[in-house]
Formats: C-alpha cells, structure tokens, sequence
C-alpha cells in the first residue's frame, strides 16, 4: 500500500472529474474526516486516513483490500474506473441517464443504450461526458459515457447510441468469479 504518484494521481482524478465534475474535492474533504486514495497491487482504493492508519501494521502481501476499490490500472497503465465506486458516483454526478424497463437488461447484459431506450437525460449534457445510468425507479444500474449531447438526442435514429457502456451491476456478479474485482 502506497500514496499515488503525482501521475497516477492526474490520471485518477481526471477520470473521476468526467463523471462528478469538480466536486472530486469533497470526496477528500468530508464532514466526516479527510479521506484518501491508496494504491495496492494495481487497484486504487478510497479510504478514511484512520482506517488507514489502523491498517499501516499489515504487511502488504498480507492485505488484500481495504476501503472501496475506485478502479484500476490497466497494463497500459490507464485507470479504469470500477463499478465498486458507483455508490460515490451516484452522490456526486453532474450528468444522469434514465433508461426504460425495456432496456434495462440490455445494459446490465453490457450493451450500450440506444435512443429507443432512453427515457431521460440530464439538461446541458456533453458529448463524452461521464453519465451515471438508472432505472425509471431511480436505482443506479451503472455508468458510461454520452455518445452524443443533450440536444442532438431528440434528432437521432432509435437505433442510435446514446450511452456508451463502461461498467454496470451486473458486470460486478459477472467478474466476481473470475477475480477481476
């Protein structure tokens, strides 16, 4: 377990200002304590700094996990940002889909969400964005990126694309057996 460097550190937080904006800076600064990223064996975690202290007397090739995975490393060295984060994500996110019952397996199966599929989008959404995705019910189902503004959606085919898939809750039971997360 280790402090990020300064370029692991650019890399994480530009991921993260994709999806909540410039409000990556309360996600370190609670009310409830400072807060922190640690990197461990690729994956980079968010963690309280007195869990973190409690946890500085484990060797690191006895500790497994610790806090929440917000992602990690690929060997290309570029952050992938891991569903285990989406209950931050969801709190804090500027940009937000809602998708119909129809094609709410679609996206847990990891398609994409066409227009035929959407419900509603946030107001003033950017192209790329980083977009939180829920159902009608208001469950956050997953994440991915806007394919296409706000106002070009209405113009578009149904067959369109208009989330581009990232990570979804059903790719947390998926990857749960093979020991990706």
């Amino acid at each position: 377990m280790r402090s990020l460097t300064d370029e692991e550190t650019t890399l994480v937080f530009e991921k993260l200002v994709r999806f909540i904006g410039k409000d990556v800076e309360k996600l370190i600064n609670r009310p409830d304590g400072t807060y922190c990223f640690r990197y461990h064996q690729n994956k980079v975690f968010y963690l309280s700094e007195s869990i973190m202290k409690q946890i500085s007397n484990i060797g690191k090739e006895n500790l497994l996990s610790m806090g929440t995975c917000v992602g990690r490393f690929t060997h290309s060295k570029k952050f992938r940002v891991g569903i285990t984060f989406l209950d931050y994500l969801t709190q804090n996110a500027k940009y937000k889909v809602w998708i119909k019952p129809s094609a709410e397996m679609g996206f847990l199966y990891g398609n994409s969400v066409a227009k035929s599929g959407l419900a509603r989008i946030t107001e003033g959404t950017p192209q790329y964005a980083g977009v939180v995705v829920y159902n009608m019910s208001e469950i956050p189902l997953g994440f991915g990126v806007a394919a296409q503004a706000t106002q070009y959606c209405k113009d578009l085919e149904a067959t369109a694309a208009v989330v581009l898939h990232q990570a979804d809750i059903g790719a947390y039971v998926r990857e749960e057996n093979s020991g990706l997360i």
